[in-house]
């Protein structure tokens, strides 16, 4: 039977910093396949991926057979998306997480209990500091003030959490769970583990390149 529950990967944009050595695209692809991978192991949780733009082949070929695709350009529409489908909540995910913990996923959806939406920030290699979202969870259908806040709120507005907390209608509507990062910059490397299991694709493209130290920076 389908889950009401759906985990959907957003699909990446140029931009993410590759490693010297390391070819954009290919590292792009990898965090997104690895950051998959991890939506496709949540217990419960039916995986998706939402693509924009709409005509994304290579991103399509790193999914699951099967995985549902979702074509919507801001985050209320892919909410839509995915109601339409039978989602009765749901979670957006960064696609350059590729060492997320299912874990800090699970948290995001039992906080919907108590709220209509729930958020985990992004921490920048800069001091830590909250710089956009790595995932958005929400009970589904959105509420009108979510939904017009997420069509110009997208996950790297780095002030997403306090632009949606501003939109609600009275505080706690939007909580927070514990922080993780996202690989957007190379100094944003310096955060994988390697003694972390999972992101073995993105693990495999950084092997002929820069080297893992043991306490998980690269050199």
């Amino acid at each position: 039977m389908t889950s009401t529950r759906y985990a959907a990967v957003l699909s990446p944009r140029p931009g993410t910093e590759a490693p010297p050595g390391v070819d954009p695209a290919e590292f792009r692809l990898a965090l997104l396949e690895d950051t998959c991978e991890v939506a496709a192991g949540l217990e419960l949780v039916t995986p998706a991926l939402v693509l924009d733009p709409p005509d994304q082949p290579d991103a399509e070929a790193v999914t699951w057979p099967g995985t549902a695709i979702v074509r919507e350009p801001t985050l209320a529409g892919a909410f839509a998306a995915l109601h339409a489908l039978g989602a009765e909540e749901a979670a957006l995910l960064a696609p350059d997480a590729p060492d997320l913990p299912p874990l800090l996923v699970g948290k995001l959806f039992r906080a919907l209990g108590g709220a209509p939406a729930a958020a985990c920030q992004a921490e920048s290699a800069a001091g830590g500091v909250p710089d956009g979202l790595v995932a958005l969870a929400a009970r589904l259908p959105l509420p009108g003030w979510l939904a017009t806040a997420l069509e110009t709120v997208t996950l790297d507005t780095p002030d997403a959490l306090a632009r949606l907390r501003a939109a609600a209608p009275r505080p706690g509507q939007v909580p927070q769970g514990p922080g993780w990062h996202r690989l957007r910059t190379r100094a944003d490397l310096r955060f994988l583990d390697p003694g972390l299991e999972g992101w073995e694709t993105t693990r495999a493209v950084l092997s002929p390149g820069p080297r893992h130290s043991p306490s998980g920076s690269v050199d």
